[in-house]
């Protein structure tokens, strides 16, 4: 069931004369909500409700605070009815802007200046089609219909001749925008598509709709970079992709460099913005690079993204691939994973001429492209000597003398667009200041504990065998060996009776195990145990995570316990100090439990720390009747 507060728009108007609406979808929502948002509700609300009335579509469901299907991503309203022509179901989007001023952002026709706002926003009209779009695409009822849904942005504050740029882009029936002036012509807009009965046969259709699933970034990356985009980017995505694109116009119109920086957590959209400004970079005959500074996830891109050609796979190098570049000889490069950036680009295999004259891998990322793009997530750290932030690449930048210009990605597309969830790790970790709390469901994102390995495979190979993407994945508590001669692997993670082998060490596969880079999208990933190195970047629909004895519960709090660690990184307190390794062990839980698109699964190998995580989820106790009912 997708969520949204649910109305008629007589109902509408009758609570916001009685001064009740703030309070009753405030109520629905179930979120924090800042008395600006509540003053916006009732300002805006009330127009259109009465715009409704004056309509004669009373009857008409609303639905504000519509949350769109696999993300956290909220529309301001949805309208359903039946369509006056046809009689079949009919959806309006609308989105309520109280501008009063607006202008082109630099001549384009996508950015715009907004009166009192602080930098570029996206053109209403780009946002709303972008609602439609996306909305044709993931709802099952909407699917195969001539016109399935239309969008309007209502600037109901604004008359014409103060936001006259808005109307130079060409509208369509998805993107029209209307000002408190052409309210005459917004209600026969309304008229045009709804109908004056009920609309709430409708309504039911639609948020009972099947959701059909998000297209996986690799299956679709070959033609993102061929043919077109396929992936439908949102509001703050969009906004990261259209002042990408402007500001490598701007660098070529004015000959100057600007870098931009794109923040979000996991499943916020970060790599599907890296590709399709790539694809729209490469099309356009630019010179780009996409960089990353996991193999991992450079070899599946290249494998996936560069299928079938040369020209393509050298589309996608590593950070360190950098050091002798020619100095803006890029128009782009866009770096993916850049939490990742390490101090310098030295390591054992530099040649010794190349170490001599060494500089920070920040300076040779900079100064490769006219427009350096770095997307990063600030608790995928996981690693010592991991550096990039969205404060040291902007102060870098800066003394450089270079414009910067930062978008920060809020909404959740991964872990089943579960805002909760992902704010439910984070207290669980003791991460951006949070603190634990109790998991009780959301409806939107399944979290369970096993109480064994054994029950935790059980379950995802049922998954599996289902069609379902799942994989296990573990702290770095078990020695990793290499492959025996007979080329099997050795089962390191060993719990009690149970036993598996850690992922492929290297590229090579070992047996039917697919080698590292390919563990998370090869079918035959499932079975081997993989480290927070192979998972970071990807994404599957279960994830089973063990916890391992370097995270613990001790007097009711997690505590780090580094001397559990395998990783050799951990070993020396000169180079990594307590604080610091507290820290790397905390971001890499939080990697490996955000990996899921439908649920998570989490094993303890300590007795007191499953106490613990059973106190604080009080949702699915028990897997055996789910792994049972679904298996083959």
């Amino acid at each position: 069931m997708l969520s949204a507060f649910r109305t008629s728009a007589d109902g509408l108007l009758r609570y916001a004369v009685s001064g009740t609406l703030a309070d009753r979808i405030a109520e629905q929502v179930g979120h924090n909500v800042s008395t600006a948002e509540r003053r916006s509700w009732e300002r805006s609300l009330t127009v259109l409700g009465q715009d409704l009335a004056d309509a004669g579509l009373g009857q008409v469901e609303v639905l504000v605070e519509y949350q769109l299907p696999l993300t956290s991503k909220r529309i301001d309203v949805m309208l359903a009815g039946t369509h006056p022509k046809t009689a079949e179901d009919s959806y309006v989007v609308v989105e309520l802007k109280q501008w009063s001023q607006a202008e082109s952002y630099e001549e384009s026709d996508r950015l715009v200046l907004v009166e009192h706002a602080r930098g570029p926003r996206l053109h209403p009209g780009v946002q709303v089609g972008d609602y439609c779009e996306y909305l044709t695409d993931f709802l099952g009822v909407l699917a195969h219909r001539r016109s399935p849904i239309v969008g309007a942005a209502y600037l109901h504050n604004a008359v014409d001749r103060d936001v006259n740029d808005l109307f130079l882009r060409r509208p369509t029936e998805q993107s029209r925008i209307f000002t408190k002036q052409r309210r005459g012509q917004f209600l026969d807009y309304l008229r045009t598509h709804l109908a004056p009965g009920s609309g709430a046969a409708a309504a039911d259709r639609l948020l009972t709709s099947s959701v059909r699933p998000s297209k996986h970034l690799l299956s679709y990356a070959a033609a993102e970079l061929k043919e077109r985009s396929h992936f439908t980017l949102l509001d703050e995505q969009r906004l990261a992709y259209e002042l990408v694109l402007h500001a490598v116009e701007r660098a070529r119109a004015a000959d100057r460099k600007s870098v931009v920086v794109v923040s979000g957590g996991p499943g916020s959209g970060k790599s599907v913005i890296a590709l399709s400004v790539l694809g729209e970079l490469a099309r356009q005959q630019r010179s780009v690079m996409h960089a990353t500074g996991s193999r991992s996830f450079t070899q599946t891109l290249r494998r996936y993204a560069g299928k079938g050609s040369t020209r393509l796979k050298n589309l996608f190098g590593y950070f360190n691939s950098f050091m002798s570049a020619e100095r803006n000889g890029l128009d782009v490069l866009i770096c993916d994973e850049a939490h990742r950036i390490r101090e310098t680009s030295v390591n054992r295999f530099t040649p010794k001429a190349k170490r001599d004259k060494s500089r920070p891998q920040i300076d040779e990322l900079i100064a490769a492209a006219r427009v350096p793009v770095f997307l990063l997530d600030e608790h995928q750290v996981v690693k010592p000597g991991e550096l990039g932030s969205v404060d040291v690449i902007s102060a870098y930048a800066k003394q450089l003398d270079l414009d910067v210009e930062v978008v920060s990605l809020h909404d959740q597309f991964r872990c089943g667009g579960s805002e909760e969830y992902e704010q439910w790790v984070l207290g669980l970790l003791g991460l951006d200041g949070g603190k634990p709390s109790i998991w009780t469901g959301d409806g939107r994102f399944d979290l369970r504990l096993a109480e064994s390995p054994e029950e935790m495979e059980a379950f995802l190979r049922a998954k599996q065998a289902a069609g379902e993407t799942a994989r296990m994945s573990a702290g770095y508590c078990w020695p990793w060996s290499d492959p025996r001669p007979d080329d099997s692997l050795v089962p390191d993670v060993q719990i009690g009776g149970w036993s598996r082998p850690w992922n492929v060490k290297s590229d090579r596969s070992v047996g039917d195990a697919p080698g590292s880079a390919y563990w998370a999208t090869d079918p035959n990933g499932f079975g081997q145990v993989g480290c927070v190195y192979t998972a970071q970047g990807f994404e599957y629909e279960w994830s089973g995570v063990i916890v391992g004895p370097d995270l613990v519960a001790r007097e009711g709090r997690l505590v780090t316990q580094r001397t559990e660690s395998k990783d050799p990184a951990f070993r020396s307190r000169k180079q990594l100090s307590d604080f610091e390794a507290d820290r790397l062990i905390r971001n890499t839980y939080k990697v490996l439990m955000t990996r899921g698109m439908r649920g998570t699964l989490l094993y303890s190998t300590d007795p007191e720390t499953r106490e613990y995580l059973a106190s604080l989820v009080q949702a699915h106790r028990g897997l055996e009747t789910v792994y049972e009912a679904t298996a083959p």
